[in-house]
């Protein structure tokens, strides 16, 4: 049932009901550690579909954060009880196939799966629709190998030959585990081509949730240029600082943590660049509101920080792969760099500031609406309903 159009859209919830009355829904999410993109997305769903259960192969979300989630908690897989999970749950991988393959899925009439590792691989009842929300094909499987294998320390040797072994089984292990799965939803065009190209299975894109009612413009924008992400390798964080160290006239403030940190405070050779760790969501917004432009390097699959950004009538100078083609209009909300290097990123940040005059918050700010968590609910919803019913119903 379609909630009331009246109601805010905070407050409407959906409910699906089939043959045997009010379906029992699932909701599987790969890890639950912090509250990034993919958690955005999780946030809504359980939004739309507060009664159902959510499992996760660990969860060590912080307490901060799960009123977001409905204060839910996860139903875990063996994997929760591993030594080091919380801080090494990657170094799992080998067995996260297996463990996701364990949790008891029975008696429920819908499984709705969050993945962009194995949460798709999920066991699920004969008969019973499982529609995937993938946010990629999983990356250390097909895109990033190289990456996962360096930043876990196989650099060569036995040691790179037998984690080059286990990859190709997971990757031969997520292609059947996709085939398995009844209907699925990209989160971009770039990820839809990824999902036919990796498990030749078409897609509906729905792209994330962009919450523009809490990212919005305020108060007076400032002389500075911020990036903010998460410090991991293919995010890039390391090239915007290596970058902005060759530009000492412009102050650039870096917000984020993770195992890559150090490696972007070796690239910060000038007093300009100012790394800030961990920020909170509403110190994110204020950084945002107020920043001369974001940069973005990563070719992620969607992007929600740069959209983020453009809630704010900030314009973004961005890496132009990926889903950041989908959500950057280059010229009007912002300017691409064609290679991940240095010396194109500051080529591009020449461009932004000789046409700064052109770029206009209320503009930039229309495009981020595009995306908001309204649209999401309606389009995902709507959906789910039709997955239910079937073709043709």
């Amino acid at each position: 049932m379609r909630p009331d159009p009246g109601l805010p859209y905070q407050d409407r919830a959906w409910e699906i009901t089939g043959e045997r009355g009010l379906v029992k829904i699932a909701v599987v999410h790969d890890w639950l550690v912090t509250f990034a993109g993919a958690e955005a997305v999780l946030e809504q769903i359980l939004a739309l579909f507060p009664d159902a259960d959510l499992f996760s192969l660990i969860d060590f979300l912080p307490e901060s954060e799960r009123s977001r989630l409905l204060g839910k908690r996860a139903r875990t897989s063996v994997v929760q009880h591993f030594p080091f999970a919380e801080e090494k749950y990657r170094s799992y991988l080998p067995v996260m196939p297996w463990a996701m393959g364990r949790l008891d899925l029975s008696g429920y009439d819908l499984v709705i799966s969050s993945s962009h590792a194995v949460a798709k691989g999920v066991r699920v009842p004969e008969g019973i629709p499982h529609v995937c929300y993938c946010h990629t094909p999983m990356r250390y499987a097909w895109d990033l190998k190289d990456q996962y294998l360096q930043s876990a320390r196989f650099g060569s040797g036995i040691k790179r030959r037998l984690a080059e072994y286990v990859l190709e089984r997971i990757r031969r292990w997520d292609r059947a585990a996709a085939q398995k799965v009844s209907r699925f939803v990209a989160n971009s065009a770039c990820v839809a081509e990824r999902i036919k190209r990796s498990y030749g299975r078409d897609s509906e894109v729905i792209y994330p949730p962009v919450d523009t009612e809490f990212y919005t413009p305020g108060g007076e924008r400032a002389d500075y240029y911020m990036a903010a992400s998460r410090m991991v390798p293919y995010k890039r964080m390391d090239l915007i600082a290596e970058a902005f160290s060759a530009m000492p006239d412009r102050k650039l403030l870096m917000i984020g943590s993770g195992p890559d940190l150090q490696k972007v405070r070796s690239k910060v050779t000038s007093g300009n660049i100012e790394i800030l760790g961990y920020r909170s969501r509403d110190e994110l917004r204020g950084y945002l509101q107020k920043a001369k432009a974001f940069v973005f390097a990563a070719e992620e699959d969607f992007g929600i920080l740069p959209v983020e950004a453009q809630a704010c009538g900030t314009p973004v100078v961005a890496y132009g792969a990926g889903g950041a083609t989908e959500t950057v209009e280059d010229g009007v909300t912002g300017v691409f760099f064609r290679e991940q290097s240095a010396e194109s990123l500051r080529e591009a940040v020449a461009r932004l500031d000789e046409n700064y005059g052109s770029f206009h918050p209320g503009r930039i700010r229309q495009n981020a609406e595009r995306f908001g968590v309204e649209r999401f609910r309606v389009e995902f919803g709507a959906f789910i309903e039709q997955a239910i019913d079937g073709p043709g119903k």
